[in-house]
């Protein structure tokens, strides 16, 4: 399947300074994809370039394998978000905004604009100025002019900036309702409980690079269970051609199974085998914590590396001045 967006060593520069190195990742049809870091590691320029509102430096970048800038009629089918909130004329109402949006796209059928509207819940305050809404109610209409054209890609920057829970739940939803149509959507956030609840896959980015990618639908599948013997319930169950994983992790069981498998086998293989099973429940994944080790570690590997290259240099500057007093000596 040729995936939906895919990036190669996609690099940026402004100047000499690096946004965004060496980035290589993939989005399929049907998948959330969001990528998360600190302010400054390069989540908007990937967004930017992605969109093709911004030029690589070096590699490239695909939306429906094309590239989006030899090829700008692919855009055509993506639906977009780069701005926090989303820029709309502020003096006309969200339902003529979402028009104006319509008729530059082309090919919007009728009905549409009031079906997004009440997608996003702001069927209420369409007729009202957008000057005067508030900014999750400006992000919720961004979402809804992505969705306009029943878009194969959508791409947003901080969809979800400034909003309640309730609208937050209501922008996450959705985005997961047109991955199950088969839209692939990246997107950019800081919000790292809720991605693990519907994203597919997170991509940890810190200043520019891509120091992780994680598929959330393997660790949402873990399960973690008390037993009455750890690592006699480890081999069991990594014998089992059902098993993708069992590991000990403390005083616990934790495994996680092929598509179809569940709960009720893995209990039946424990009492089976003659291990006493306790309590089983998901192992729910801690993105944050997760996270925050990556940034760590990494920030503790570039530190290690600047100060190799400072030592370097030094030696080299020291070998350079004891051959130029040699050679001062001999003249």
């Amino acid at each position: 399947m040729t995936p939906a967006i895919e990036t190669v060593r996609l690099t940026k520069r402004y100047g000499r300074r690096p946004v965004v190195r060496d980035l290589t990742f993939s989005v399929q049809p049907g998948e959330v994809y969001a990528l998360v870091g600190p302010n400054g590691a390069g989540k908007t320029t990937v967004i930017r370039l992605v969109a093709g509102l911004a030029f690589p430096t070096s590699g490239t970048v695909r939306m429906l394998g094309e590239d989006p800038h030899e090829r700008p009629s692919v855009r055509r089918r993506l639906g977009a978000v780069v701005e926090a909130p989303a820029a709309f004329y502020p003096y006309l109402s969200g339902r003529r905004n979402l028009k104006l949006h319509a008729r530059l796209a082309g090919g919007v059928p009728h009905g549409r604009i009031a079906e997004v509207l009440d997608r996003m819940e702001l069927t209420a305050a369409a007729d009202r100025p957008v000057g005067i809404y508030s900014l999750g109610m400006r992000q919720r209409l961004g979402v809804a002019a992505a969705l306009l054209t029943r878009p194969a890609v959508m791409v947003l920057d901080e969809p979800a900036s400034g909003m309640d829970p309730l609208s937050l739940h209501l922008v996450h939803r959705v985005l997961q309702e047109a991955a199950e149509e088969g839209t692939a959507v990246l997107l950019s956030t800081h919000h790292l409980e809720e991605v693990v609840a519907y994203c597919h896959s997170v991509g940890l980015m810190e200043e520019g690079e891509l120091i992780d990618s994680v598929d959330l639908r393997d660790r949402r599948a873990r399960f973690r269970a008390r037993v009455s013997d750890v690592p006699a319930a480890v081999a069991l169950l990594r014998a089992q051609p059902w098993v993708r994983e069992a590991q000990r992790r403390g005083d616990h069981l934790v495994a996680s199974f092929e598509e179809g498998a569940g709960v009720e086998r893995l209990a039946a293989a424990l009492v089976g085998g003659g291990i006493d099973l306790y309590e089983v429940r998901p192992d729910v994944f801690d993105l944050r914590a997760h996270y925050r080790e990556r940034v760590t570690a990494e920030r503790a590997r570039r530190t290690a590396v600047e100060a190799l290259a400072i030592d370097a240099a030094a030696v080299h500057t020291g070998r350079a001045a004891r051959i130029g007093r040699g050679r001062g000596g001999v003249r």
